[in-house]
């Protein structure tokens, strides 16, 4: 478990410029003349500065990170906390025995989380949670010990235990699949990363409700159910789901059977929104069924990637066997994680956040991001050809699609946003309602007002511009008419129709290049 396979596989597109062997050397030339091999290690060293020159100058082509609104994940810090992360880049956080001040660090950090999401902790008690490398490997633990506790009641009752099951909405970013594969933040990840024969029974939406509906939710657990995974700021739209009442009615199901299916929590996004902006919405610990929940610090945690952290309810959700003791590396250790050696500067970097900032600090910055949503929504809405998806209650985004999609999509808006710097994802919904398009903008603390209202300004050209443009979408694609082939009858086509056929028309032409939602 400590040491899992991991596989990246290259993409299988290669941009016509990569098709050279080597790498011709610009400025580096002041340094060396002979090309580096792109694809075999040099046969020998080359200068320090050249090696920096080479690699800078092809950076200088990836985009902004601030500019980048597609993702969630923090882009800015302060130098005091750059600092300590530069400081503390050679520690091996696995290695306690050497370093217990950063372990001690990781327990404040979990026992702050914990406290933030109301866990009953005693007074002399210890929170239960670990630090993970990001809200993937936080969701998988979760699932481990949600289908190990599930395994270990149904042998004890003598009974089949080799199809347990997972329900959550078809917005999840957790595929916990039936043919063993595991797939995490699927919108933008989908990498297998291990077997666990778990079987994901989804509750499919519908155009205007984009999120797990909890009766459709409850309706489909059964006695194979581990858990039902409600999503605290869906990544598609934003919108919190409905904790609460999944919790009272999975309280009236699990009466009703004698079943004691619980809730998993998956606040990658929402988690460090919520207890700062909504304090009254209870989501969390609070409800009896809530017996984990996953946040990511890397997002609204205000920390570089890649830090998540998984807590649980209290020690008995958390099963004895899945917990590793380690004495290689000088002093008995336990462990609970998917990986084995990671770095030290993202915890200490997460504790920087939460002494410099505490909770004025934190409810400061989600306000903030919270008032900047309101004007770019605002200003997306008054230039009248888009409709807001996203909701007023949520993770700090703007999620809006067009109003008419029969000319132009709104991936060729995102396209041309391209040319003003901007990275905006465009992206189709999940099913049932893969037939809506839509763009999304994430707002972090690095986004301000003034970048807002230019946002706004560079949409409307986007669009002006288009609109003198003809129509890329083909006849054979996009026309609300078709031509028959055998009977030449005009068929006329309904909205939904044609958006849909839009859709999948943009999507194939774009697919390999677009931002996808993360």
């Amino acid at each position: 478990l400590a040491h899992p396979t991991k596989m990246v596989i290259s993409s299988a597109v290669t941009h016509p410029d990569e098709q050279r062997q080597s790498i011709t050397c610009t400025f580096a030339s002041r340094y060396m003349r002979d090309p580096v091999p792109k694809f075999k290690l040099p046969e020998s060293s080359i200068p320090k500065d050249a090696a920096y020159q080479i690699i800078n100058d092809e950076l200088m082509l990836d985009g902004k990170p601030r500019l980048n609104l597609a993702s969630f994940v923090t882009t800015w810090m302060e130098p005091e906390c750059d600092k300590l992360i530069m400081d503390s880049l050679n520690k091996n956080y696995v290695d306690m025995d050497e370093y217990p001040v950063t372990t001690e660090l990781q327990n404040r950090c979990v026992n702050i989380i914990a406290h933030l999401f109301h866990a009953p902790i005693g007074a002399e008690e210890t929170a239960v949670g670990v630090g993970t490398v990001g809200s993937s490997e936080a969701i998988m633990l979760a699932g481990l010990a949600f289908k190990r506790k599930w395994q270990t009641k149904r042998k004890a009752e003598g009974k089949p235990y080799d199809k347990p099951n997972i329900v959550t909405g078809a917005n999840v970013q957790m595929r916990l699949c039936h043919h063993s594969t595991l797939s995490l933040h699927a919108t933008h990840r989908n990498l297998e990363i291990m077997y666990f024969e778990v079987e994901l029974k989804e509750v499919k939406l519908t155009e205007g409700y984009y999120v797990m509906d909890p009766l459709k939710a409850v309706e489909l657990v059964d006695e194979n159910t581990i858990c039902v995974a409600a999503i605290l700021g869906s990544t598609l739209t934003g919108e919190f789901e409905d904790v609460k009442l999944l919790n009272e009615l999975l309280t009236i199901k699990n009466k009703e059977t004698g079943w004691d299916t619980p809730i998993h929590v998956d606040a990658a996004s929402g988690g460090f929104v919520a207890p700062f902006l909504y304090p009254d919405l209870e989501w969390d610990f609070r409800l009896p069924w809530v017996k984990s929940i996953n946040v990511s610090g890397h997002k609204y945690g205000l920390v570089y990637p890649g830090i998540g952290w998984v807590v649980w309810r209290n020690k008995d959700d958390l099963p004895d066997d899945l917990v590793f003791h380690i004495n290689y590396l000088g002093s008995d250790q336990p462990t609970f994680t998917l990986n084995f050696s990671k770095g030290s500067s993202q915890i200490i970097a997460q504790y920087y956040q939460f002494i410099r900032l505490g909770f004025e600090g934190y409810k400061n910055v989600m306000e903030n991001c919270l008032e900047n949503t309101r004007v770019l929504k605002k200003g997306i809405e008054k230039t009248g050809r888009f409709k807001i998806v996203s909701k007023d209650i949520g993770v700090p985004l703007v999620a809006f699609s067009l109003k008419d999609s029969s000319q132009h999509t709104v991936f060729e808006i995102a396209d041309h946003l391209r040319k003003y710097g901007w990275i905006v994802p465009a992206y189709t919904m999940p099913a049932d309602a893969q037939h809506i398009a839509v763009l999304r903008v994430v707002i972090r603390e690095d986004f301000s007002c003034s970048l807002a209202e230019r946002l706004v300004s560079d949409i409307e050209k986007v669009v002006n511009h288009l609109d003198t443009l003809p129509s890329a979408l083909s006849s054979k694609s996009a026309h609300v008419a078709v031509i028959a082939s055998e009977t030449s009858k005009e068929v006329k086509k309904d909205i939904t129709e044609t958006q849909a056929e839009i859709a999948r028309y943009w999507k194939k032409l774009v697919d390999g290049k677009r931002v996808g939602a993360c």
